[in-house]
């Protein structure tokens, strides 16, 4: 079962993809996509009622938005793997890292990325994102955070490194939080879709056509429950609130490949969570 929102920026409408592939109406079940709904049981609730729902056959023609509406927190964790963290100039980590975005930086999986005026270092980062379905406050088990899981989505969180790294006043998220920089979908994957799997999906990414990020979420240094459980113990986290886990070796960064500019083509996929596509062009 896969759960997407169309339409255009600001209108978007809430379907859900059957196994049989057709997109049905989740309108009869709810206005959208949000925390409200899936805090309410409304995944449990799509399907008790999926053989019921009217097939939408506009919106498959229809453009493709991020499927969750309005996270109130995109919450990021740094060089969760290995290999990156050493292609960045750092060891492992002992704790999880945390920055944050904007939730407005959150668009569509096909929506272009906006070259900032003056930026020279754009990057790209395909990273596994969880969706919270339930308040996580105070965890002390990866039983209890599996529980606040709704689901899984291809993030790609997009970098401006000098922002980042030298204009920051010693934290990130000046480099992380431009308008776009965090394309979501194209779908929302439940967490029982995938039982045992968040720890074993492939990521890969490709810079127009060529190669360049290849790994698996088995490298994570901290895995997706253990996340959920030590955010819980320094900020309450919320219903429909996005955590974006953490991106494997082969960005620019590392040196080997030219940052992003206009007109360039980021492709971003992750197993069983659908493949992005973006063109990178300057803003208007």
């Amino acid at each position: 079962m896969q759960l997407m929102r169309v339409g255009e920026p600001g209108q978007e409408r809430p379907v859900v993809r059957d196994e049989d592939g057709s997109l049905r109406d989740l309108r009869p079940l709810t206005p959208d996509i949000d925390g409200n709904f899936l805090a309410s049981g409304g995944i449990a609730e799509i399907r008790r009622a999926l053989s019921r729902l009217p097939v939408d056959t506009e919106a498959g023609a229809l453009r493709v938005g991020p499927p969750v509406a309005r996270p109130q927190a995109v919450l990021c964790i740094g060089q969760n793997y290995a290999a990156h963290a050493a292609e960045s100039g750092s060891a492992p980590p002992e704790a999880p890292i945390i920055f944050f975005k904007h939730p407005n930086t959150v668009v569509g999986p096909y929506d272009d990325v906006l070259l900032p005026p003056g930026a020279e270092q754009l990057d790209w980062e395909v990273e596994l994102a969880v969706v919270i379905g339930k308040q996580a406050r105070y965890l002390e088990t990866a039983e209890q955070a599996a529980g606040c899981v709704a689901g899984y989505v291809v993030s790609h969180d997009v970098s401006e490194r000098r922002y980042q790294l030298h204009d920051s006043g010693g934290q990130w998220s000046k480099g992380k939080s431009c308008e776009t920089f965090n394309p979501l979908g194209p779908w929302l994957v439940p967490a029982e879709d995938l039982p045992g799997r968040p720890r074993s999906l492939r990521l890969t990414s490709h810079v127009n056509g060529e190669p360049r990020q290849d790994s698996s979420t088995a490298d994570m240094i901290f895995g997706v429950h253990e996340l959920v459980r030590h955010l819980s113990h320094y900020l309450v986290l919320e219903p429909g609130d996005i955590i974006n886990t953490g991106t494997p070796q082969g960005v620019a960064l590392s040196g080997r490949f030219p940052y992003l500019r206009a007109g360039d083509v980021v492709e971003l996929e992750i197993e069983r969570l659908g493949r992005q596509r973006q063109v990178v062009r300057d803003k208007e």
